[in-house]
């Protein structure tokens, strides 16, 4: 039995993909790159999850389960609440007589009987001989259970969250339910079962049992935000379309091919394709829209709202601000622009501009104010369908009185004034006491990291003033984007701490600051954080000594020795993994360090980096992610790299060249147009720009415009063996 299953799922999954492995594609061809396995084994920390969705849809499933490597799944949810944050309504199928126990037990899976895309889940449980099959809607899904026959067939019913969850039975085939999640926050969900069945007392652990015979049982469900009502509604709304599993399933994966086929792909190998591809459909689950017909509920004021728009939740602003809300400034800017309404939303009904706006409100997480740097870049890129005054004062509030201390959300403190009188966050001498209450005990000051990141956020509000025409603010924000200066110690050649009285803390800048150097820095040492000057670039050449210096900088930071086991350091940094010398993949602010080497006028060594890195640290396999995936932040690094360009300072509308890993790539524009990437002659070991074209005219700077690209322009690329050291240094055009 278990090899004519293996069987039926090896033809369901050939079926999928015949015809998927050409070098090109056809409209639809590159879903069959798409493998949401890929990373689900943590370097050290969290793995990516196997979701099930429609692209940036509130319906999003996986198996609750540790890792790929875990050989049991506890649940199914019926929906993923937020990124990494919970989950709400368990089921999972149980054959025989059900116990007390049998909600708590663990079921085992066979791996090569799991078929997982982002439009289609399957799995089968081999101690009980049943198949689990999924299929998503935006507010909807609607799961399938086949039973061997003649078994005793259950459905196990349970929440996530204990208080102010339940579910209740309004027929022996509809059910509703309702859990709390986060404290405050009702999610609501209405159901019907394909067949009917004998349902338990009204619970949050329930169980419905269903006669012997053949056949499958199917849940379909729909879930609200808003309300009991709402959960029906968009029940009835989504499934009169589509009313059955494989028109569910086509729907999702017709949203999916939109999507990835918007970009298409000609040469590469398999495994750069599959990478590639399934980054893509990592940078479309988040955020999330949550808007239901005219309405939706806000965490932020905790009220419902009425709006024609769209209102998005779910985002991570210190990990996407980077690079993932710049790739969709440019593949979907209208809903780019409804994402920054929503931010505006938040700001309107909090009071304060959100940095990692999730359901419930804004999630005090990590440090700075980058949303600043997301609307300047926007606002920069042409986008206008925001409100660019609202969004503006509420960044300009949180810029001068809030709170810059990490993990926290509200005014600001003794060590804000300091800041703002002083032009930096003082540090602690090692082994010295916290006397401010207002510090994360576990984050502590992060006080270079701080002062870092919002010179960067207070560059941003400068500009952003000055292409208002505020300025007056602009004047008097400036000067602040300069702040990072005042921790540059010249003699040290690093960004180091110094305390109240404005003395030097001199630290061992690899090492030293606690976990993840949170004293001084966040997540990363004093290497990682010598490069976090993306908004002055020129001046952070000027600080290491120039052109030369600063190239022999990033050299070393590659070549740099741990000074200690990577136990040792690993034990400190857990989230410095996907190591070169010092430089580490895995963790969001290394991002852009490759590129610099443009800036220092060596752009053969960019190509040979960042080839090196996604060759290296991002494998099309389950460990094919070299630290955590924070909601699409570390995939659109290789989306930007593998089409060879990045946006190295969001915010300045340009991109800087590497060296791209397909011979051809072609984007399909909102516009209408299309740009395109030529490298000819490309290929693993032919790495490095000969020579460039932009529009048929020679290019030699590594540089191009975001008013080029979305004008329809074609890069073209001569890629060869060995580095053209000629290419690409010409003067850098109005780029800082």
């Amino acid at each position: 039995m278990k090899k004519q299953l293996k069987k039926a799922a090896s033809v369901l999954l050939f079926q999928s993909l015949l015809g998927l492995n050409g070098f090109g594609q056809a409209p639809d061809q590159a879903l069959g790159y798409i493998d949401p396995t890929i990373g689900n084994v943590g370097a050290l920390l969290e793995p990516t999850r196997p979701t099930v969705s429609q692209p940036n849809q509130v319906v999003r499933i996986y198996p609750i389960r540790k890792d790929y490597l875990d050989d049991r799944i506890s649940s199914f949810p019926l929906t993923m609440v937020s990124h990494r944050l919970g989950e709400v309504f368990s089921i999972k199928p149980f054959a025989g007589d059900i116990s007390p126990e049998a909600w708590d037990r663990r079921m085992p899976y066979d791996h090569n009987l799991e078929i997982t895309r982002p439009w289609y889940y399957s799995t089968y449980l081999p101690d009980e001989g049943i198949t689990v099959e999924f299929a998503p809607g935006r507010k909807t899904g609607i799961y399938r259970f086949s039973f061997p026959e003649g078994a005793k067939r259950s459905l196990l019913l349970n929440t996530y969250n204990d208080e102010g969850s339940s579910w209740h039975f309004n027929s022996s085939t509809e059910v509703t339910g309702i859990e709390t999640w986060h404290g405050d926050v009702k999610v609501y969900m209405y159901g019907l079962f394909s067949l009917t069945g004998v349902p338990g007392n009204s619970s949050q652990k329930m169980a419905i049992t269903f006669p012997s015979g053949k056949g499958a049982i199917e849940l379909k469900y729909a879930i609200s935000f808003v309300s009991a009502d709402q959960a029906k509604r968009n029940f009835k709304k989504e499934f009169a379309v589509n009313p059955t599993f494989a028109a569910v399933r086509a729907d999702a994966e017709g949203a999916w091919s939109r999507i990835v086929s918007q970009i298409k792909v000609e040469g590469g190998t398999e495994a750069q394709r599959r990478s590639f591809y399934t980054a893509l459909y990592r940078c479309n689950e988040r955020m999330v829209n949550i808007s239901e017909e005219t309405s939706y509920y806000s965490g932020y004021d905790k009220q419902i709202h009425k709006d024609t728009r769209p209102f998005y939740v779910d985002d991570w602003s210190w990990d996407t601000y980077l690079a993932l809300h710049p790739l969709r400034t440019i593949l979907h800017p209208a809903q780019e622009e409804d994402m920054l309404q929503s931010y505006v939303r938040m700001y309107e009904q909090s009071h304060w501009m959100p940095t990692f706006p999730v359901l419930f409100g804004d999630y005090a997480c990590m440090n700075g104010f980058h949303s600043s740097i997301t609307f300047l870049d926007a606002s920069r890129k042409g986008l206008k369908n925001f409100d660019k005054e609202m969004a503006y004062q509420g960044i300009r509030k949180n810029a001068t009185e809030a709170t810059l201390l990490p993990w926290r959300n509200g005014p600001a403190t003794t060590l804000d004034s300091f800041y703002h009188a002083n032009g930096y966050m003082p540090a602690l001498h090692p082994g010295e006491q916290e006397p401010v209450s207002d510090v994360h005990p576990f984050e502590k000051r992060q006080a270079v990291a701080v002062t870092l990141g919002a010179s960067f956020d207070d560059w941003a509000l400068s500009q952003l003033a000055k292409d208002l025409g505020k300025i007056a603010d602009y004047q008097a924000f400036a000067p602040r984007a300069q702040n990072y200066r005042h921790l540059w110690n010249s003699d040290q050649q690093f960004f180091l701490p110094k305390d109240d009285k404005g003395e030097w803390i001199f630290i061992d800048p690899k090492f030293d600051g606690g976990p993840g150097g949170r004293d001084y820095y966040d997540e990363n040492n004093g290497w990682t954080y010598l490069w976090q000057v993306q908004e002055n670039i020129p001046d952070l050449i000027s600080l290491m000594g120039g052109p030369k210096a600063f190239e022999g900088r990033l050299d070393q930071l590659f070549r740099e020795d741990l000074g200690r086991s990577k136990q040792e350091f690993w034990n400190k940094f857990p989230d410095a993994t996907g190591l070169v010398g010092q430089f580490s993949m895995a963790n969001e602010p290394s991002f852009h360090i490759p590129y610099l080497y443009n800036y220092a006028g060596a752009p053969w060594k960019a190509q040979n980096a960042v080839r090196l890195l996604l060759s290296t640290w991002f494998k099309d396999n389950i460990f094919g992610i070299p630290g955590d995936e924070d909601g699409g932040g570390m995939s659109a690094f290789v989306v930007f790299s593998s089409l060879g360009f990045y946006p190295v300072t969001p915010g300045l509308p340009v991109y800087t060249i590497g060296s791209p890993v397909f011979s051809k790539s072609t984007i399909t524009l909102e516009n209408g147009r299309h740009f395109t990437v030529i490298a000819k002659n490309c290929s693993v070991v032919n790495k490095y720009i000969q020579s460039a074209k932009f529009n048929n005219k020679a290019l030699n700077t590594p540089w191009f415009t975001h008013e080029q690209l979305i004008n329809g322009g074609t890069l073209e690329l001569q890629m060869g063996p060995k580095p053209n050291k000629n290419w690409g240094t010409g003067e850098q055009r109005d780029k800082q």
